[in-house]
C-alpha cells in the first residue's frame, strides 16, 4: 500500500492497527494489521471510517466533516469487521496538523480480554487446588498423630515397668522417634499455614523470665550429656512480663538451640538475651545463640532458610531433618516484626540471632521507660570463644589433648555401662577431635568407632589403649 505522497506507508509494519481518513471520513490508508484484523484488503480505501466504527464516527455533513471522536483520549469501542462482526478495541484518533489527515490507531483487546479471563480462571484453580493442598496436609497430619500417639503411650507405659536394660534402650530409642515425628508433622502442618497465610499469632501476656528458664531447662540436659558446656545470660534490663505468642517463641528457640546442640559435639553452647529498642508499650528482644560446632561455608549460608534446604544431601542422611526448621523460624520471626540471621565459620562455629517485637503490660511500661536510655544496639559479640573453638579442634594442642581425654574418659564410662547411643555420641566427638590427625591416629579412631558400633568391648578396650598411648606420645 502506499501512502498518498507516492511512498511507502510508514506504519505498514506496526503491531497495532492504523488507519488513515480525511476530514469527510474515508479511509485512504491502512496498516496490514488492520487490513488482516479487519478482514479487508485493498478495498477498504474508499470506505468511510464509520463502517468501522460505526458507535464514534457518522458520515459526514453538510459542511463536509465527518463528526466524530478526536483528541488524545484512549477509548473502548467496538470495532466491525467487513463481514459486520466486532470485535473490542481501544482507539485513539489524533489529527495532523494543518493536513485536515485523521489517525486512528486501534488496539486488538480481544486476546487481552481473552487473557484476562485465562488468568482469573488459572488463579481460581491455583487457590482451590492451594486450598485442597491445605486441607490435605491438615488431615494427613492429623490422621499421623493418632498411631504415632497410640505407639508413645504404649512405650510409655512399658518403660515404667520394665526392667531388662537392652529392652529399655530400644523403648527410649522407640520414644525418641515418636517425639521426633511429632516435630515432623507440626514442622509440616506450620509451613502448610504458613505457604497459605493462614497462620495467624495468639499474642498473650506471659512471664518472660519463666519461658526463659524453661527453655534452659529443656535443653541443658540433652547439651550437657553431649559434653558440652551450656551458659544462658538474661540482662537485668529485660521485662518481667510481655504481651506476645509465647508458644512461637519457644519454638523459634527450640529450633535454633536444637540445631546448635545437633551440629555441636565439643565445646560450648551459650544463649543471650536483652532489650534493645523501645517503642511506645512495645519493646525489641534480641537472641543471640552460639555455638562451636561444624559451621557452615559462607558460600552456602544463603541456603539455610529456605523451604526443605539443607547445606548438602550429607547433612541429612546424618543429622537427619527436612530443613523446614529455620524456614518456619523466619517467617514467624517476621511475623513477630523482626529479622533473623547467622554469622559462621566452617569448623569454628555458628552464631545465629534474631530480634522480635513484643508488647508490654501496663505494669512494665514505667519500668522500661526508664530503661529505654540505658537500651543499646546489640552486635555481634567478640569474645575468646571463636579463637579458643579454633584451638579446641585443632589436634595436638593442649586444649585439643585435654578435651581428647576427657571424652575419651566419658566413652570408657558409657561402655562399661553399656550405654552404646551416649557411646557413640561421645565417638563422633572424638572423631571430630583428632580431624587433621597424623595417619595412625585416624586409623585407630576408626578402628575404636568401629568396636563401638559393634559394641565389641575387648576391640574397645584394646583401642582406647593404645590411641591413649598416642596420644601421651603426642604429649611428650
Amino acid at each position: 500500500m502506499e501512502w498518498n505522497d507516492g511512498g511507502a506507508f510508514p506504519a505498514e509494519d506496526m503491531l497495532e492497527m492504523v488507519l488513515m481518513f480525511d476530514r469527510r471520513g474515508i479511509i485512504n490508508c491502512a496498516n496490514a494489521a488492520a487490513r488482516v484484523k479487519l478482514g479487508y484488503k485493498e478495498e477498504i480505501c474508499g470506505t468511510h471510517i464509520s463502517s468501522v466504527l460505526p458507535g464514534a464516527f457518522q458520515p459526514a455533513g453538510e459542511e463536509g466533516d465527518a463528526a466524530g471522536i478526536w483528541g488524545s483520549d484512549v477509548r473502548s469501542l467496538m470495532a466491525y469487521r467487513k463481514n459486520l462482526t466486532c470485535f473490542p478495541v481501544e482507539v485513539k484518533v489524533t489529527e495532523k496538523e494543518g493536513s485536515g489527515i485523521r489517525v486512528c490507531m486501534m488496539n486488538d483487546l480481544l486476546e487481552k480480554e481473552f487473557l484476562n479471563k485465562k488468568i482469573e480462571q488459572m488463579e481460581q484453580e491455583i487457590e482451590q487446588a492451594s486450598k485442597v493442598k491445605s486441607e490435605f496436609v491438615a488431615n494427613v497430619t492429623h490422621e499421623l498423630r493418632t498411631p504415632v500417639n497410640g505407639i508413645l503411650g504404649n512405650v510409655r507405659e512399658l518403660l515404667d515397668i520394665e526392667t531388662d536394660d537392652r529392652k529399655l534402650r530400644n523403648l527410649n530409642l522407640m520414644e525418641r522417634c515418636c517425639e521426633d515425628m511429632h516435630k515432623l508433622i507440626n514442622n509440616i502442618l506450620d509451613f502448610s499455614k504458613l505457604d497459605a497465610g493462614k497462620f495467624v499469632l495468639d499474642p498473650q501476656k506471659f512471664n518472660l523470665r519463666e519461658m526463659l528458664d524453661y527453655i534452659k531447662g529443656n535443653h541443658i540436659n540433652r547439651i550437657t550429656e553431649k559434653g558440652l558446656e551450656f551458659f544462658m545470660t538474661v540482662s537485668p534490663q529485660l521485662p518481667e512480663f510481655v504481651v506476645g505468642d509465647e508458644l512461637r517463641i519457644v519454638q523459634i528457640l527450640n529450633n535454633v538451640l536444637s540445631n546448635a546442640q545437633k551440629f555441636t559435639s565439643v565445646g560450648k553452647i551459650s544463649m543471650e538475651v536483652l532489650p534493645t529498642a523501645v517503642m511506645d508499650d512495645n519493646v525489641e528482644l534480641f537472641f543471640i545463640i552460639v555455638d562451636t560446632g561444624i559451621g557452615i561455608d559462607k558460600a552456602d549460608q544463603d541456603k539455610l532458610f529456605k523451604s526443605f534446604s539443607q547445606v548438602d544431601a550429607s547433612i541429612s542422611r546424618k543429622y537427619g531433618g527436612t530443613g523446614l526448621g529455620l524456614n518456619i523460624c523466619k517467617q514467624l520471626v517476621e511475623l513477630m516484626g523482626g529479622n533473623i540471621g547467622m554469622e559462621s565459620i566452617k569448623n569454628q562455629g555458628t552464631t545465629v540471632s534474631f530480634s522480635i517485637w513484643v508488647q508490654l503490660p501496663e505494669e512494665e511500661k514505667e519500668v522500661m521507660a526508664a530503661r529505654k536510655e540505658m537500651l543499646q544496639p546489640a552486635g555481634r559479640r567478640e569474645s575468646e570463644e571463636e579463637t579458643g573453638a579454633a584451638q579446641l579442634r585443632q589436634f595436638g594442642t593442649e586444649a585439643n589433648r585435654e578435651e581428647l581425654k576427657k571424652n575419651l574418659s566419658k566413652l570408657i564410662l558409657c561402655v562399661e555401662m553399656e550405654n552404646w547411643e551416649k557411646a557413640e555420641m561421645f565417638m563422633e566427638s572424638i572423631r571430630q577431635l583428632t580431624d587433621g590427625a597424623p595417619r595412625e591416629v585416624s586409623m585407630l579412631v576408626l578402628r575404636l568407632k568401629m568396636a563401638v558400633q559393634k559394641e565389641n568391648y575387648d576391640k574397645i578396650s584394646a583401642n582406647l589403649d593404645s590411641l591413649n598411648a598416642l596420644i601421651d606420645s603426642e604429649e611428650n
